[in-house]
């Protein structure tokens, strides 16, 4: 069966032969042996006791398992799996563990005496007497070098190699010949190594090989290149290591600096195309705010803002240029109110010049004179030193009394002053106390300034223009430079304020019979009554 097998599986295998498959092939038995064509010459197996010659022992538990199968034929096979447990004998080597101890055996063997190596020369290939093949021999005699051996042992040295072989192997035992050596040709090396470690009488130079006698000698010099073989390659592991380390490295900051020169492509991208986008923005009426920007990326979106800022800006200087430097400050305070006026109060000012301290004019003040005597008295106890807002007043306080007054805004606190000889009636309510503005959003000029104080000043501005923006500016203007925050300002018909640290409803109401504004007190309610001509336009809460 089992040469049955092997000529279905390598019928067509060059080095593979038998009598089934070449019947007119004499030499081999029938159905007994096959031969295999080795390096060396044919070799010859015969197929009985093949399998007992060429298997390896089993473990027993292998074997019981085996004898306990359900196929019978496979149980039969391993009929030593039949002893018990308790009887089996200890684990069979393996083949390594033979093949060790058979090496360790042979070298023990070596070492101790002076080998003798025994050739076989195989004369023919039909085992007989007198049959001499002399090309078959001669085939073996080359292939086994016996030439060679005979030479060099007639000479007493067995071990033979070339130098640059033998200096590759061993050099790393000297320091001369370690890592490289540099002083001449291998030959020379060789000599130098030798010569190093006391060799020097137990070896010849030939013309490309070095000779050595005795075996000890040999033996020596891979004795010293195994003790150093270990540090050798924890220093190969260091240096590849630290290779493989450093090309890593120089991957990684290769791909920090492709990305670097790709985030600033794509940013020059960005740049060069809004660049097109804005190229006549310049010329246009509105500066491009109506133009569509590009569409940002990944490198663009950190500076993006910073971008639309200083777009924004330059927009905001190309406007600021047409309108003449003086006039920035009152454009300042038309922004500060329009922020939070527009679409909420039909008329606050915006049209007209702001001049702030207007009673300090003769057209709008006969007594500017003695106005401004007052104010520089007030200017050297407050020590303040410009006046933002001045106008004439109508309030109301909280016994309902009605009175004119003129209110003064500083850079610091609010005033109220008589209208004839411009005194002050009371200390300035700082600017930072404010909570808060209230304004109609009709063309009255009512204003609430809410403080912390529980008395809200509740007045109506007596001028022809309406000022109620520009005071509104200057305040919220104002409380943002002191406080860093925005105030709150309500547009409303209805107005919630405090008077004697009671909550009141201001409400506006339009009276036929009134021809100035003018307040009354309606039960909880503080009514400001106004003409007809000042319409008033309905909202909600702001």
């Amino acid at each position: 069966m089992l040469l049955d097998a092997m000529d279905k599986k390598l019928r067509d295998h060059k080095h593979f032969m038998s009598r089934q498959l070449n019947p007119l092939d004499k030499e081999l038995d029938h159905k007994q042996q096959f031969r295999i064509k080795h390096y060396a010459g044919d070799v010859v197996y015969n197929v009985y006791g093949f399998l007992d010659k060429n298997k390896d022992p089993l473990f027993q538990d292998f074997k019981r398992l085996m004898y306990k199968s359900k196929n019978s034929i496979v149980s039969n096979m391993w009929p030593e799996g039949a002893q018990d447990i308790t009887k089996t004998t200890k684990r069979p080597l393996t083949a390594g563990t033979l093949f060790k101890n058979s090496m360790v055996a042979l070298v023990k063997n070596l070492t101790s005496k002076e080998p003798f190596y025994v050739r076989c020369i195989k004369p023919n290939e039909v085992k007989s007497p007198v049959v001499f093949d002399v090309e078959r021999v001669e085939h073996q005699v080359r292939y086994l070098g016996l030439l060679e051996n005979i030479l060099v042992r007639r000479a007493g040295f067995v071990y033979r190699q070339r130098y640059d072989r033998f200096l590759k192997r061993y050099k790393m035992i000297s320091k001369y010949t370690w890592p490289n050596f540099r002083g001449g040709s291998d030959q020379d090396g060789v000599r130098t190594l030798i010569e190093e470690k006391g060799f020097a009488h137990d070896v010849k130079y030939g013309h490309t090989k070095i000779f050595i006698r005795s075996p000890q000698t040999l033996f020596a010099l891979e004795a010293a290149r195994s003790d150093l073989i270990p540090g050798i390659v924890v220093l190969l592991q260091k240096q590849w290591r630290g290779y493989l380390c450093r090309r890593q490295y120089k991957k990684m900051k290769a791909v920090m600096i492709i990305f670097k020169y790709y985030y600033q492509y794509k940013q020059r991208s960005y740049i060069c195309e809004l660049e097109k986008t804005l190229k006549n923005a310049k010329t246009m009426k509105n500066y491009g705010k109506t133009l569509p920007w590009p569409n940002d990326n990944f490198a663009i979106k950190p500076v993006l803002s910073s971008l639309k800022n200083m777009y924004a800006r330059w927009r905001a200087w190309m406007i600021l240029k047409a309108i003449p430097r003086e006039d920035w400050p009152q454009l300042r305070l038309k922004m500060a109110a329009g922020a939070v006026l527009r679409s909420k109060r039909q008329d606050w000012g915006q049209e007209k010049r702001w001049e702030g301290n207007y009673l300090s004019k003769p057209d709008e003040n006969t007594n500017y004179i003695i106005f401004n005597t007052s104010i520089n008295n007030l200017k050297n106890i407050d020590h303040f030193k410009t006046i933002l807002f001045s106008a004439f007043i109508h309030k109301t306080n909280k016994s309902n009394k009605q009175s004119e007054r003129v209110i003064v805004i500083t850079e610091y606190k609010i005033y109220k002053l008589d209208n004839v000889k411009f005194k002050s009636m009371k200390k300035g309510i700082p600017i930072t106390e404010i909570t808060g503005l209230s304004v109609s959003p009709g063309k009255d000029q009512l204003i609430v300034i809410h403080s912390n104080r529980g008395n809200d000043f509740i007045f109506a501005i007596n001028a022809k223009e309406n000022r109620v923006g520009e005071i509104v500016g200057v305040l919220c203007n104002r409380y943002y430079q002191l406080r860093g925050n925005d105030l709150q300002v309500t547009v409303d018909t209805r107005i919630k304020c405090m008077v004697s640290n009671k909550s009141k409803i201001l409400q506006i109401q339009v009276k036929p019979e009134v021809y100035s504004p003018t307040f009354f007190k309606d039960g909880d309610q503080i009514i400001f009554a106004i003409s007809p001509s000042t319409d008033i336009i309905e909202t909600s809460n702001n």
